[in-house]
């Protein structure tokens, strides 16, 4: 489908995919952050996982750890069996391993404790990846980019606000772009010269092979809990080595427009992660699920098409400003600006407004919600009215947050 570059076919790929994200409960307390739902259809990994796939890197390791069995599954089903990528590999969850075998302990921490696979290869490069956050990227230009800078770790960089910046890497570089400091999440971050933005680091690396090796098995010396941001990294630039950014915004894939450009979103919290899927259902989303020249890819299932039903005055089924899955059927009820998940109902009467609803949810005749998010497999009863009186969704035991969105899970 994609051109591969020798650079590419050099390259394998670490996929961390063991974030627990508490910050996303309650939607995180039976799933990994990876695998929650994302646009109604995908999963979070597949971002990542689609943009392997598309540069052209197909043998990828997928590291596991938290509630690992649905995400395993979902792989499965759709990465390893659709595709019949028979280079992808799932990596065996350390929950899932004899006794005597530790969880991750950090970002570094969980590719030292599958470095043989890394040593038993040919590469010449690894892409450490994280698996939980949205986006669309060539990733072959990055790995390019490292090699022509004869780089020995190239991280992935965004230029984010000085109030958001706390919350990542950030690092000062010179004119070539090489690093010349780094500060995992700092009170105090360094602003780009002349700008009131900052340099932030995505947690994506390319890494050349023996430098790796190299860096992870003189930091487990050190550090039990090795990490890429607070340890591996500082360490590096202290040795001297050749540790450069890579500019996401200067990032291009086929079929971009103009306003996708640096589309990154970490979708850390309910809210952000609320914003993200709600960003999807624009005139003119930042990011464009209708490019087929670098399409997201997922387990497509073997669903009927999407489906309304009844045309009268009072009884209408219809689908306004939304995204509506293959399997659901509108039966006299109304959908505006929302996301309705695969094999969703909504009932006659009823009303579901600025909400998310996850796979094979039920909505009752007459039920009334607004900016919820429903999780997989929940009947919501006839009548039901969510997120119109917070008190009373409290009172039910649905979470709220902040700025009023309404959780609802089992």
């Amino acid at each position: 489908m994609f051109m591969t570059s020798n650079s590419t076919r050099n390259t394998i790929a670490m996929v961390l995919a063991g974030g627990k994200g508490e910050r996303l409960s309650p939607l995180t307390i039976t799933r990994p952050k990876p695998g929650v739902a994302f646009g109604g259809k995908y999963k979070i990994i597949d971002f990542v996982l689609s943009n392997l796939f598309n540069s052209g890197i197909k043998q990828v390791y997928i590291l596991t750890q938290y509630r690992a069995y649905s995400l395993m599954k979902h792989i499965r089903e759709s990465w390893a069996k659709w595709t019949g990528l028979g280079e992808f590999f799932v990596a065996i969850s350390p929950e899932t391993r004899s006794e005597s075998e530790e969880w991750f302990k950090g970002t570094a921490d969980a590719i030292f404790q599958y470095l043989r696979f890394i040593e038993s290869s040919d590469a010449e490069y690894v892409a450490i990846f994280g698996g939980d956050h949205i986006y669309k990227m060539d990733i072959s230009q990055m790995i390019e980019y490292h090699r022509m800078n004869r780089a020995d770790i190239t991280i992935a960089a965004l230029e984010v606000p000085t109030e958001e910046a706390k919350r990542f890497g950030v690092f000062s570089v010179d004119d070539d772009y090489r690093v010349t400091n780094f500060s995992e999440k700092p009170d105090k971050p360094v602003k780009i010269p002349g700008r009131d933005t900052c340099f932030a680091s995505m947690g994506n690396y390319i890494f050349s092979v023996r430098k790796l090796i190299e860096v992870l098995q003189e930091g487990k010396k050190h550090h039990a809990d090795l990490d890429f941001g607070k340890h591996v990294i500082p360490a590096m630039l202290q040795s001297g080595d050749r540790v450069f950014a890579y500019n996401f915004n200067d990032n291009l894939i086929p079929g971009m427009k103009p306003e996708e450009r640096g589309y990154w979103k970490d979708v850390g919290t309910i809210d952000s992660y609320y914003e993200a899927n709600m960003d999807l259902i624009h005139v003119d989303p930042q990011l464009n699920l209708y490019n087929y020249k670098w399409p997201i890819l997922t387990n497509q299932g073997n669903l009927p098409p999407a489906k309304t039903v009844f045309d009268d005055d009072a009884r209408r089924g219809q689908n306004v400003d939304s995204y509506v899955c293959a399997g659901c059927i509108t039966s006299g009820g109304t959908v505006r600006r929302s996301i309705i998940g695969p094999r969703g109902k909504v009932h006659s009467y009823s009303l579901v407004e600025d909400s998310i609803l996850f796979e094979n949810v039920s909505v009752g005749r007459h039920a009334k919600i607004k900016r919820a998010i429903i999780d997989k497999n929940i009947v919501i009863p006839d009548g039901t009215i969510i997120g119109y009186d917070h008190d009373q969704d409290r009172a039910r035991g649905y979470d709220v947050t902040e700025s009023g969105i309404v959780v609802v899970t089992k």
